[in-house]
């Protein structure tokens, strides 16, 4: 059995089509914050707000056996150009339902009920971890603050996501 790892790597991706290396805020706040944390972010990219971009970086990161968990921050909206979950969700071997049920309860502390209006979702593709964010400052904060500092805390009791990790694709 594989051991647990002591740090876990991240991708962070940026879904936007206005955004750029200047003018992303949230991507840099991530990275940071993980960082911070004594985790590794191994990469970070800026991606369109088009299903087959945002699916080949998911696609390319989930091969990477360094990366064990990917956090998209954008499109989880409801406009038109808001297609970030429908992107992810077809690479999911299991969707984690908890996470936005948990991301809508600590939202709505934030935003109240406009917490509607996000799609944020979860799950696993290929024993990696993917979670699709709010692009918000906001958002970003909430979900990592208040779910996923704690769950990628290997101490944080009574469980955490990185002990999963060695099982993620068992069979």
């Amino acid at each position: 059995m594989t051991t647990i790892p002591e740090s876990v790597g991240f991708a962070v991706m940026t879904v936007s089509d206005t955004r750029d290396t200047r003018t992303d805020k949230t991507g840099p706040w991530l990275r940071e914050q993980i960082e911070a944390e004594g985790h590794t972010v191994i990469d970070h990219a800026i991606v369109h707000d088009e299903v087959p971009d945002i699916q080949a970086k998911l696609k390319d990161w989930i091969a990477q056996p360094a990366i064990h968990a990917i956090i998209t921050t954008g499109g989880t909206g409801l406009t038109g150009r808001d297609v970030t979950p429908e992107a992810v969700r077809p690479l999911f071997d299991k969707e984690m339902d908890g996470f936005a049920a948990v991301f809508h309860q600590v939202s709505f502390k934030s935003v109240g009920v406009s917490t509607i209006q996000s799609r944020a979702i979860a799950g696993i593709g290929g024993g990696t971890y993917v979670f699709a964010i709010p692009g918000s400052s906001g958002g970003c904060r909430d979900a990592w603050n208040y779910i996923l500092r704690d769950e990628f805390d290997r101490t944080h009791r009574p469980c955490n996501l990185v002990e999963l990790l060695p099982r993620l694709t068992e069979t």
